[in-house]
């Protein structure tokens, strides 16, 4: 078990309940159920940093569930791109670079992204053109697990399998919630390891809120050669607090004073717990 990334995680979590609250509103539920997967990517396995974002043969992210942007700009925050504090005071007021999607203003955010469906298109041109530059660059795109009903998603999946794309790798944030209810209800998934399978992509199952599974999930990705990987990384809509895990009504939800007293204090108690394991 990494101690010191699950205690962290508790602290990322609190600063972003701060920015929602500051920004009046924010997808609170799947900005806590990516945290993991964010924090693993940009501390541990991407070549990113502040110092090489412009350097081509760094690793690129794109966040395609971009409606959960506001953990995005906490671990960017957090990784040194921009002051976090600055951040987290300005998120959605007027004027501000740090709206509620991903913004390439900002530094260290590749992609404007928010329309669903479009970021694994657009991370296999990435990766066409990484490989056409013969770059090492990997790149990574998260989506979450409603947004796999847009058919563009599903174009791009048959194109990195056509062009041979092991430097690419998708993460699906599979909470099996969607902002109008369970996925299952909305629009049937199936068994997402035999659909990923059919379209040729090497796949990886694991617990997307562990990052000891995380890591090793990483390193079979970077691993395997001549297929795209698919990460389905099984995670907690809401992780955190009791009031809003598994509940469809926390995918945009500002909480309200006693939510968020609550929200704080379960999260400072996880926190503790983390510490003293």
């Amino acid at each position: 078990m990494d101690k010191e990334m699950k205690v962290l995680s508790y602290d990322y979590r609190m600063d972003t309940v701060r920015m929602i609250m500051s920004g009046g509103g924010g997808h609170i539920g799947g900005d806590m159920s990516e945290m993991e997967i964010l924090m693993q990517l940009y501390l541990k396995e991407m070549n990113i940093s502040p110092e090489n974002q412009n350097d081509p043969n760094r690793d690129y992210f794109i966040l395609s569930k971009g409606h959960a942007v506001e953990s995005f700009y906490t671990i960017l925050g957090h990784k040194g791109f921009y002051d976090l504090e600055d951040a987290i005071a300005r998120f959605s007021h007027f004027g501000s670079e740090f709206i509620g999607h991903p913004n390439n203003v900002i530094p260290g955010v590749e992609m404007n992204s928010g329309s669903l469906g479009h970021g694994l298109p657009v991370a296999v041109g990435l990766a066409i053109a990484a490989k056409m530059d013969k770059r090492p660059s990997r790149v990574y795109v998260l989506m979450g697990d409603g947004e796999l009903a847009e058919g563009s998603v599903w174009e791009g999946a048959m194109s990195g399998h056509n062009y041979n794309l092991d430097n690419l790798c998708a993460i699906v944030d599979r909470n099996h919630l969607q902002i109008s209810g369970n996925t299952e209800n909305v629009m049937k998934q199936d068994d997402q390891e035999k659909r990923w399978a059919a379209f040729g992509w090497n796949v990886i199952k694991c617990d997307g809120n562990d990052f000891d599974a995380l890591e090793d999930a990483f390193a079979k990705a970077r691993a395997h050669k001549g297929d795209p990987t698919v990460i389905i990384a099984d995670t907690i809509k809401g992780k955190g607090s009791p009031i809003m895990e598994n509940k469809a009504g926390w995918h945009h939800h500002l909480p309200n004073a006693e939510e968020y007293e609550q929200i704080m204090k379960d999260l400072e108690a996880g926190k503790e717990a983390a510490i003293n394991e």
